[in-house]
């Protein structure tokens, strides 16, 4: 996987794009193909072992949390399909299905906690623009199967992840604490003033990103509503869960402060031979793959993924749930 400033290998896409957008899944996903996916994003769930949670709202409880976690409680934690979310929440599981309309029947209190189900189990969002490593790879080992060029094509990764690309800003835009800072930082933080705040006349300067300065300064892939920064690369290099190490959007300055090796999941994947796209929209709780009829009914038959085919013209918005529509 390399950067590559020639961002036209990528015009085929946006000629393929609803500009502009009219809701469907076409307004991020090309079309022009057979048959499309929608492979959804694991879901983890966490409950205490042989106790319930403290009530809420936490502020109105508070006591009752410190005392929770003071005891030091065994959690249980696992992650979950949309489908055994839905038996659990007595919705329904489809293809257009939208996870706050699945877990409507939890108990959701805004800014406060997940949605619970009967059995004291609290539901976390799943994973919005990030398909896990280990899941990737999977898809992987499919489309690499379906397309005549496995070890020749690209991946884009949209430019608004945080600290990716290097921009003119006051501060950094990451800070990373040291073990010897963390114990201050806990003391001191309720006291602390922001920093914007502290430093009203702070003037611009180049602050760096993840990836080197030629590539922040570089072209982008414009589709519409999206900005990425290109790199050529095959798929066959994604079908293993450790594709990471080989990102050139790997955080290395991350890792050298003691966080684990790791990379976003690109926003985009096709081969030179154009076959199939791989589309992980940031604002998707999902990750659509199009392509051929047999690549779709391969995905969808894999029981290590949870993946579902999608009618023409699908509707992926919040609004797009009408089976388990409350409203």
């Amino acid at each position: 996987m390399e950067w590559t400033a020639d961002v036209a290998a990528g015009a085929w896409l946006a000629e393929r794009i609803d500009s502009p957008w009219r809701r469907t899944m076409h307004d991020l996903v090309p079309r022009g193909f057979d048959a499309y996916a929608r492979v959804f994003h694991p879901v983890s769930r966490d409950r205490p072992v042989g106790r319930a949670w403290p009530p809420l709202p936490y502020a109105a409880h508070r006591a009752e949390w410190e005392a929770f976690q003071a005891s030091r409680p065994e959690i249980d934690r696992e992650q979950i399909s949309w489908a055994r979310t839905a038996a659990a929440f007595g919705t329904a599981m489809h293809p257009l299905a939208q996870w706050d309309a699945l877990v409507a029947p939890g108990v959701i209190v805004e800014n406060e906690d997940g949605p619970r189900d009967r059995d004291g189990w609290r539901y976390d969002e799943p994973e919005i623009g990030q398909l896990e490593p280990a899941l990737l790879a999977t898809v992987a080992l499919h489309l690499a199967q379906h397309t005549s060029t496995p070890d020749g094509g690209h991946l884009a990764v949209w430019e608004g992840w945080g600290g990716l690309v290097g921009a003119m800003a006051p501060l950094p835009s990451r800070a990373f604490l040291t073990s010897s800072d963390e114990a201050r930082h806990r003391g001191l933080l309720s006291h602390l003033v922001p920093e914007r705040f502290r430093s009203p006349f702070a003037k611009d300067r180049w602050q760096p990103g993840i990836l080197p300065d030629e590539v922040s300064a570089g072209p982008r892939l414009q589709l519409p509503g999206r900005d990425h920064v290109l790199f050529t690369g095959g798929v066959s290099e994604l079908t293993s869960p450790d594709w990471v190490l080989a990102a050139p959007w790997r955080d290395r300055e991350a890792e050298g402060h003691g966080i684990e090796p790791s990379a976003h999941s690109p926003s985009l994947v096709w081969p030179e031979d154009h076959a199939w796209v791989l589309v992980s929209e940031v604002d998707w709780d999902s990750t659509i793959v199009a392509g051929t009829v047999a690549l779709i009914e391969e995905i969808c038959a894999d029981p290590a993924l949870e993946a579902l085919p999608l009618p023409p013209e699908a509707d992926l918005t919040v609004e797009g749930d009408r089976v388990n529509d409350s409203r």
